[in-house]
Order: structure tokens, then C-alpha cells, then sequence
């Protein structure tokens, strides 16, 4: 009776064991050299954005954004580089974590052409895997992550170096953003 009690008392615990165990959630990890995750999100428009979309037609920018002041100082930078690579095949996608009436009035104060989007509940952050603001993510024709560059740098060093990154991943000649965004403001200042 006791071996039998005690073969019991094991299959007990071996149930509870098993069955206390964790669900393991694959957590798919975005890194330089991996794949961008699946994405989508709606522009402000309502006009759906696929990433794989985008990405199956050339390289993609995607900025994860806000509207402080050094995310500010730093469009100017990012516009830059939308537009100095764009007819070479970028597409910038800019997404902020602004309320939806608040990002319309300042992308029409700044003249922004690049797309953009709305995320005021931080999906797209959770989906890139990261809490940085800002985080920009380039990604190579067919969707593969060719650099990731987080945190806000006002003074274009941060835009300058991915800069260099667009370029190469276009096939194109570099164009120095920091030096176009400063002669840009020398000129508006005269």
C-alpha cells in the first residue's frame, strides 16, 4: 500500500511540475541582420502602410518619433536624407507618438514629404522591440535590417552616420546631410 501511495504522491508532483511550467512565447528579437518584423499601420489618411510592402521595392527608413524639441532639431536631418535618396529608392517612413491633430499641424508647418503615421498607443515600438525615442530602423530591399540607430541626436551626427548607411544600401553616392541641413539654415538666416 505504501509503494503504491508513494507512486501516487510521484505522478502528483510530476503532473504539477509539468503543468506549472511557463508557456514559452517566442519573442522575435529585431537586430542588424534579421529580418523587420511584419508591420502595418495606417498614414494619416487612413491609406493601410505595409512594411513588406515598401520594403519589396527598395530600401525603407522607418523613425520611430516624437515631437520634442530634439526630435525636431533632428526632421530637418531626416528630411534630408528622404530626400537626397529618394530617387534612388528610399522610402522614409516617419511614425510619432502624437496625438493625430497634433502631428497634422506640425507636418504641415514642417513641409514634411516623407510618409507618416500616427502611433499614439506605442504599438510600432513594441513591435520593433525597443523603448527608445527616437529609433531609426533602415532595411534593405527585401526586408532585411541593415542598421538600427536609437536616440536623438539634435545636431545631425546620428543623420550623418545612417546617412553614409543609406547611401551604401542604395548603391549611390553619400550625400553630406549635417553640411546640407547647416547651409540650408546659413541661407534662410541672410
Amino acid at each position: 500500500m505504501k509503494r503504491f501511495l508513494s507512486l501516487i504522491v510521484s505522478l502528483c508532483v510530476v503532473v504539477v511540475v509539468i503543468g506549472d511550467e511557463p508557456a514559452k512565447v517566442a519573442v522575435k528579437k529585431v537586430e542588424i541582420g534579421g529580418l523587420a518584423p511584419d508591420f502595418k499601420i495606417k498614414d494619416a489618411a487612413g491609406k493601410e502602410i505595409n512594411l513588406a510592402d515598401l520594403t519589396s521595392k527598395g530600401a525603407v527608413l522607418v523613425r520611430l518619433t516624437c515631437g520634442c524639441s530634439g526630435c525636431d532639431q533632428e526632421l530637418a536631418y531626416f528630411q534630408a536624407i528622404h530626400d537626397a535618396y529618394k530617387e534612388s529608392g528610399l522610402t522614409s517612413l516617419a511614425i510619432f507618438k502624437e496625438p493625430d491633430a497634433k502631428v497634422a499641424t506640425y507636418a504641415k508647418a514642417k513641409n514634411i514629404s516623407m510618409l507618416y503615421a500616427v502611433d499614439t498607443k506605442g504599438e510600432s515600438w513594441k513591435i520593433f522591440d525597443t523603448k527608445t525615442m527616437p529609433t531609426n530602423f533602415l532595411i534593405e530591399k527585401g526586408g532585411k535590417i541593415v542598421a538600427i540607430a536609437p536616440g536623438c541626436d539634435p545636431s545631425g551626427l546620428v543623420a550623418k552616420k545612417l546617412s553614409e548607411k543609406v547611401a551604401k544600401t542604395v548603391n549611390t553616392e553619400n550625400i553630406d546631410v549635417k553640411k546640407k541641413v547647416e547651409d540650408s539654415k546659413k541661407k534662410s538666416v541672410k
